[in-house]
């Protein structure tokens, strides 16, 4: 699949744009008229830069409001159009992009149209250039991709034919299997953007929230596997109009789009062989190419089984191993040869790191994840452009395969084992003296705090290189503000990762200010709060009028409503269960959340979360 990417995708000149591109690895890029135009490179200029680069100029963009209108704006958008042909020319690019019209169309008439667009058809071939036209999803008279069909079989030109933009069409709910019907040759340019399904004008939707593939709602996969099966063989290029991406560094917003087309690519591929034509079925056995456009795919891994560890890293580790000593867990013993602590209780491991910790706060620094082949999935997530992460190892040590996430967590991939257990734990020794302990404890999740600019690329990482599924996004209410919440989870939800967008206010510091953290499930929370309240545990102070609400809400037994007082404790109950919660105090950015479910209670307790913001709020400025 030749991939493809819309300048106005990406921050910065077009210098700096095409460079990241092609560092990105990118075969072609669109121009945006406006990049070309602020540009001090001439067009012959920018036409050399491409070619030392490696990157093919594939379509010129955007000519507008050109149809439909009366015959003296008609000569004056022809004399515009032959500008831009002659422009394109010293460019040596072929193909330009017509929008249906949205400002200036006054005849609602197909026949007008076609003739006039003929016209451009005319002209755009005496200067060897092919028109794809594009009906936008707002346009005035043209706002239906098949309705944009229809017309280039009217005109009937070999110059003129349309080009297919998911987002028109999704965003309009337009059925996509027709796409099917529509002659390949004709078919000159299709762009795919993703975004979240919001209730807003499509035009305000269109500019500011698309996102690249995977990190919205849309089924890209299906759109673009009735576009294979089509036939077309063209390039399949990002048009993706953000506010973040246009803030953000230009190289690596280029990185994550690049992951998204592969990304797009497998899944497309999928979707092909799971809904596979009668025609295509039959011929399985004979080729595993059966379109014109072969689809690569990536080495297929499955889900994670659980989490292997957690580690959170600071310079002072006495409040840390306080407080992991007061929730229950267990000092199991310094790394033979790194500077680590080692600390369970039942299999919820967490590692304490004070390398290259100097004067750093505590924060959630790296994530285990048990998976079936380390390092056929390391494989797959470095061909999705994960940065690889070094790990120094010695004779007899584990050997983790590392990468990084887009917040700079540590994410490594480690050999899961049938009992849960974890063989490098063996590294570890010389810890204090204890009874054996008969609490069971899992990582149950973990909480990170992203960046404003690389959110959405978070929710892309997790999805692509650790196969876990984006639940629908929640906002949560806190003191400064609304706090975007999104769940990452296995099938069976033995894996939940929970990414939070901080408020506008902390965004430049999020992963210093904002908080982060850890929870472990266990059987009995009741009995582990009692005991860590035995250890001299400081909780989260839950307010009097939480419980009063509590009360209203599930008419609770007042016994067990006591208890939930007595200890901090928090609780939720839906159809299907229950969940009881409490939280510690925070030490530098991380504290820890100990939880119940009982019955098949599938949720975080969000009702509560507005509790927690608020606590920690009040405590953070009495501070």
């Amino acid at each position: 699949m030749r991939t493809g990417i819309a300048t106005v995708c990406l921050s910065g000149t077009l210098k700096e744009k095409m460079q990241a591109c092609a560092i990105a690895g990118f075969d072609g890029i669109e121009i945006f008229e406006q990049d070309l135009v602020t540009s001090p490179l001439s067009p012959e200029e920018v036409r050399k830069m491409a070619a030392d680069l490696g990157l093919g100029l594939d379509l010129y963009q955007p000519f507008r409001d050109f149809d439909g209108v009366t015959p003296d704006l008609l000569k004056a958008n022809l004399r515009r159009a032959e500008a831009k042909f002659k422009l394109m020319s010293r460019l040596g690019m072929d193909t330009i992009l017509v929008c249906s019209n949205v400002a200036t169309a006054t005849i609602d008439d197909d026949e007008l149209r076609a003739s006039q667009l003929g016209e451009l058809a005319e002209l755009a071939g005496d200067h060897g250039v092919k028109v794809a036209y594009e009906a936008l999803a707002w346009g005035k008279y043209v706002n239906d991709y098949e309705h944009a069909y229809r017309l280039v079989e009217m005109v009937d030109h070999p110059n003129f034919g349309t080009c297919l933009d998911s987002f028109h069409i999704l965003s309009r709910d337009w059925d996509t299997a027709p796409i099917e019907k529509i002659n390949a040759d004709k078919i000159f340019f299709v762009q795919v953007a993703d975004a979240p399904k919001l209730s807003m004008d499509v035009l305000s939707w269109s500019r500011h929230y698309r996102v690249f593939p995977g990190e919205g709602q849309f089924e890209l996969a299906k759109f673009m596997g009735h576009v294979v099966r089509a036939g077309y063989t063209g390039p399949v290029s990002l048009e993706v109009f953000n506010d973040v991406f246009r803030q953000s560094d230009v190289e690596r917003t280029a990185v994550d789009a690049m992951r998204s087309l592969i990304w797009l690519e497998e899944q497309s591929a999928k979707w092909l062989a799971s809904n596979a034509t009668a025609a295509a079925s039959e011929q399985k056995a004979a080729s595993r190419r059966r379109y014109p456009m072969e689809l690569a795919t990536l080495p297929k891994v499955n889900e994670p089984a659980c989490f292997n560890f957690a580690e959170v890293k600071a310079d002072d580790t006495a409040q840390l191993e306080k407080l992991l000593g007061q929730l229950g867990f267990e000092f199991e013993g310094r790394h033979r040869t790194k500077d680590v602590q080692l600390w369970t209780m039942g299999q919820a491991r967490v590692i304490i790191n004070e390398q290259a910790a100097q004067h750093a706060e505590p924060a959630i620094a790296a994530l285990g994840f048990d998976v079936d082949s380390p390092v056929i999935a390391s494989a797959r997530a470095q061909q999705l452009k994960a940065p690889v992460v070094a790990r120094k190892v010695q004779a007899d040590e584990e050997v983790f395969q590392g990468i990084s996430a887009p917040d700079s967590t540590e994410i490594f991939l480690c050999q899961g084992s049938p009992d849960g257990t974890a063989a490098w734990t063996h590294e570890f020794g010389e810890g204090l003296e204890h009874p054996g302990s008969d609490v069971s404890a899992v990582i149950d999740h973990v909480n990170l705090a992203q960046p404003w600019q690389h959110f959405d690329e978070a929710v892309l990482f997790y999805t692509s290189a650790l196969a876990l599924e984006p639940q629908p996004f929640a906002e949560v209410p806190s003191p400064s503000g609304l706090v975007r919440s999104q769940v990452m989870e296995t099938s069976d939800g033995s894996v939940r990762l929970v990414l939070n967008l901080a408020p506008a206010q902390q965004a430049q510091t999020a992963r210093k200010t904002y908080q982060e953290h850890i929870a472990f499930a266990v059987d009995d929370l009741v009995a582990t709060a009692r005991s860590a309240y035995t250890r001299g545990l400081e909780f989260l102070e839950i307010p009097a009028n939480y419980y009063e609400d509590l009360d209203a809400r599930f008419e609770l037994e007042p016994e067990f409503l006591a208890t939930l007082k007595e200890l901090n404790l928090l609780y939720d109950r839906d159809a299907n269960g229950e969940f009881l919660h409490f939280y510690t105090a925070t030490v530098g950015s991380v504290f820890f959340e100990m939880v119940e479910r009982r019955g098949n209670y599938d949720g975080y307790g969000a009702p509560n979360a507005p509790v927690r913001h608020a606590v920690q709020y009040d405590s953070l400025h009495r501070s």
